[in-house]
């Protein structure tokens, strides 16, 4: 008996001239995990497009439970029982739960809708995955992230999917909800669900994964099961190189001091926490996700309020706390969710990268274009930036495109001190190693680099010195030997 589900054989997929997807072959088990991994336009989000029904392949066949399959649209994907969950949910915000999971279903066949039945039925698909705190009446935008993703698979189970998709699931997500998640996957496993999982986090894909998919250039160059292969070997396979040669030599020097935070507290039931960051260091914060650690540099810099303390830059007190007075002083900082804080995503990728300069390009209120887009350019060739044209959108470049545009608007801005909040979340291990570069760069040209990161590698590969926060304090400090183990031991308190 066939043990596969699923069978793409031959997807052949263009856009204007452009190969997307170059005779890719795909078998899915039922009831496994199969993970796809891969730089960003390796291929792996238009092949699941193509079965999803969003894209129609150029040539080659879908074979679903031994049928041929002609999708045409979503809607024949999801008739079929394949859902795709993306990072950007697919939910109506002002619907209740409830509403929500059955929004195919309300008033099917009969124009009264039963609500008690509808939220029962929601009712007991939340607990069936252990969330029965969640109220099927209450309305989605009032969810967290987290629990919104619950109500998302919910819909996909009420519609009996028999394959899901997650995309990046995890990206939004602490590490605590990351967890539920996987028990929840693991549980939809064991009921004979088979999951298409595409991440660029390899501890996720190690973790879940039965056999993994290794895409390049359009090509499924690689299936295996997990436990015949190796993080280094995976690496190597997508990037062509390993784990130990993503980190760059570190050649920068460490001068004077540039920014000095003295007895700063968020909160009057804070303890103050102290700490400075010189010339050409690359300074590492780390700690559990919920330690602090982005709610500081937030205040710092200006974007939250904060209860007591100084900043001081180059020696002088940085009296008027602002994120414009910050960026006045020479303080940048990349948020660490880029599509909601660090762009404009509708909004061309010119503007912004001179945005928080714009008045170097601004005489008697009129805007020199032409300097301005010279200094664009100048600024992402810098960093190797892939894009058509500075007029075109941010939301059309890849993730890892899309951080570089973010660091490019700090350096045309020529601050002295960069905090970067987990500058690499969400992009793939190629890109990755292209931003490590980056910042070394900026420590060899003399930035001062404040680097918070959840990703141990990152933090012990990059950082001169490392801060571990714990409960919103500073826990202690690692300035050589750094590894994971002292790092966890002082997150945890141990």
């Amino acid at each position: 008996m066939n043990n596969y589900i699923l069978e793409m054989k031959g997807i052949y997929k263009t856009f204007g001239g452009i190969v997307a997807l170059n005779h890719v072959d795909f078998f899915l088990r039922r009831g496994e995990i199969h993970a796809l991994v891969g730089e960003n336009g390796a291929g792996k989000s238009t092949l699941m497009k193509v079965l999803s029904g969003a894209y129609k392949q150029d040539s080659g066949e879908i074979i679903f439970e031994g049928e041929k399959l002609s999708i045409r649209n979503p809607s024949d994907s999801l008739k079929k029982g394949i859902s795709v969950i993306y990072q950007e949910f697919m939910l109506a915000p002002d619907l209740s739960v409830a509403e929500n999971i059955f929004i195919d279903k309300l008033a099917e066949k009969r124009s009264i809708i039963n609500w008690k039945k509808v939220n029962t039925s929601a009712k007991e698909l939340l607990s069936s995955l252990g969330f029965s705190d969640i109220n099927p009446e209450e309305k989605v935008a009032n969810l967290s992230v987290a629990y919104q993703q619950v109500v998302e698979i919910c819909k996909c189970l009420s519609r009996n999917s028999k394959i899901l998709v997650f995309d990046e699931p995890t990206a939004v997500l602490t590490v605590a909800e990351s967890e539920k998640l996987f028990s929840i996957i693991d549980q939809l496993k064991n009921n004979n669900v088979s999951i298409i999982y595409i991440s660029h986090r390899l501890e996720e894909i190690f973790r879940l994964a039965d056999r993994i998919s290794v895409f390049k250039d359009g090509v499924n160059i690689s299936t295996t099961e997990k436990n015949n292969i190796s993080i280094d070997e995976l690496v190597l396979l997508m990037v062509g190189r390993e784990i130990s040669q993503m980190f760059p030599e570190h050649n920068h020097q460490i001068g004077e001091e540039v920014l000095k935070v003295n007895n700063f507290s968020i909160s009057k039931n804070q303890k103050p926490i102290n700490f400075s960051v010189k010339r050409g260091e690359i300074l590492g914060f780390s700690g559990l996700v919920g330690s602090g650690r982005t709610e500081i540099m937030r205040a710092i810099f200006g974007a939250d309020s904060f209860n007591d303390g100084e900043v001081y830059i180059n020696g002088k007190k940085h009296k008027y706390i602002s994120p414009r007075e910050s960026i006045k002083q020479g303080i940048g900082m990349l948020p660490e969710d880029r599509k909601q804080q660090g762009l404009l995503l509708e909004q061309s990728i010119q503007i912004n990268t001179s945005l928080p300069v714009i008045d170097k390009f601004t005489k008697f209120f009129v805007i020199d274009k032409k300097l301005e887009k010279k200094e664009v350019v100048s600024t992402l060739a810098k960093f190797n930036t892939k894009y058509r044209d500075t007029d075109n959108n941010v939301s059309t470049l890849s993730g890892g495109n899309q951080q570089k545009v973010s660091l490019s608007k700090w350096i045309l801005s020529d601050c002295e001190c960069l905090i970067l909040d987990e500058p690499t979340r969400g992009v793939d291990v190629g890109a990755k190693t292209e931003i490590y570069k980056i910042i070394e760069d900026l420590a060899q040209s003399g930035l001062a680099i404040i680097l918070i990161s959840s990703e141990m590698a990152e933090i012990i590969g990059m950082c001169d010195r490392v801060l571990v926060m714990r409960e919103g304090q500073i826990a202690g400090e690692l300035t050589s030997e750094i590894s994971e183990e002292k790092i966890i031991k002082l997150a945890m308190g141990v």
